[in-house]
């Protein structure tokens, strides 16, 4: 079979994931440190584990209405309304889904196809681009700057759109660079926005992991919750990564149109993780403010070890990661990757994985252990001095 030849053409041009490339090296190896993978070191809080181990106990192991159980969507709903002030009708406006990631493809697949572009602030996560290439869309970079704080600027945004624009991806706390946007800054992106007709895909999957002001939803900004689609979910802020579950929230006609993508290609998210989940929105505040704690005192730690160490950090104000700049070692940032995990065993990811902008920069994740990221940085420490 020439299984070449039988590849979808737009799969074929889509280059593997770069954090997943290390992790495979990472894999190979003995005694690695691994500060690679966004996997909260976190297990899961034991009363979210009894309430899914409950499910299954009470044989509730069928499937659920394609939307999700009606009790998680309203539990949703009020969690939206009581932690960022956005109403949300559970019945018509929210979407249950296997993890964020699912949302997101829904979300891209059931509004973008060929002929659009989708704008897409970078550095971002890996998988937005592949996505929107699969739907057959264009996707048009957006450099986003240190000097600005990563932030995507009205500026830049203005100068990317033309009339094949169909859809804006908001990534903030971003991954991978820790930045946030503030009110004021989704404000004066709102106001290039508004009068368009141009989605917003706004993936606060790290809403909960911020470390100043509280975390501001795109859709509470004037005139933007109508042409916003919200994607979060469980994994980050609740160590649930392994539980595989998401949501959507958008205007009902919007939730109507992912639902249809989602009840053909998934029907359900699974039910043991749902049950799981309305235990976490129910009470699952003080465990996420627990760990948020806990991953502040590690980003402090870590921004401060690299400073140290000469490799300049930007300071994240959200999510687990740090986006050190590598130019001074005058090594590419994917020679700089591999040469440290085979060399001295720590793995990070290459910034050139998350577009072409992050070229000079590394990804480096601090949602592990004190003790693990203090040996981590002692064997970067003793890479440096070998070059």
């Amino acid at each position: 079979m020439d299984y070449e030849s039988l590849l979808n053409e737009r799969l074929r041009n889509i280059k593997p994931s770069g954090i997943r490339r290390f992790f495979g090296i990472a894999e190979q190896m003995e005694d690695v440190i691994s500060l690679g993978v966004g996997q909260p070191d976190f297990t899961t809080p034991w009363h979210i584990r009894e309430a899914g181990i409950e499910s299954l106990q009470r044989g509730r192991t069928w499937y659920t209405a394609n939307a999700g159980l009606s009790e998680l969507r309203r539990e949703i709903s009020k969690y939206y309304s009581r932690r960022f002030g956005v109403e949300y009708d559970w019945e018509k406006e929210v979407l249950v889904t296997v993890g964020g990631s699912e949302a997101i493809d829904g979300a891209i697949r059931a509004f973008v196809g060929p002929g659009d572009e989708v704008l897409l602030p970078e550095p971002s996560f890996v998988c937005y681009g592949p996505l929107a290439t699969l739907s057959g869309a264009t996707v048009v970079p957006i450099e986003t700057y240190e000097k600005d704080n990563f932030r995507l600027t009205a500026e830049a945004l203005k100068s990317k759109i033309t009339d094949r624009t169909k859809m804006l991806i908001l990534s903030y706390p971003n991954n991978p660079t820790g930045a946030v946007m503030r009110r004021e800054h989704l404000e004066e992106i709102a106001k290039v926005l508004r009068g368009t007709n141009i989605l917003v895909l706004s993936d606060e999957i790290y809403a909960e992991l911020t470390y100043g002001d509280r975390h501001v939803s795109m859709a509470s900004i004037e005139g933007m919750r109508e042409r916003t689609i919200v994607v979060s979910g469980f994994s980050k802020a609740y160590a649930m990564t392994g539980w595989r579950i998401g949501y959507a929230l958008a205007p009902a006609p919007i939730i109507e149109a992912m639902n249809k993508v989602h009840q053909y290609a998934i029907m359900c998210a699974p039910t043991m993780a749902q049950y799981a989940a309305i235990e976490a929105m129910r009470n699952g505040d003080e465990d996420v403010a627990y760990m948020r704690n806990e991953y502040n005192v590690r980003r402090r730690y870590i921004v401060d070890g690299f400073n140290k160490m000469g490799l300049h950090c930007f300071e994240p104000e959200g999510a687990f990661y740090i986006f050190p700049c590598i130019k001074g070692t005058n090594l590419s940032s994917e020679e700089f990757c591999e040469r440290l995990v085979k060399s001295h065993a720590v793995a990070v990811v290459p910034g050139n994985a998350f577009g072409d902008c992050g070229e000079g920069f590394i990804r480096v994740c601090y949602a592990y252990s004190i003790e693990h990221i203090t040996k981590a940085l002692e064997r970067i420490n003793a890479f440096l001095d070998t070059l």
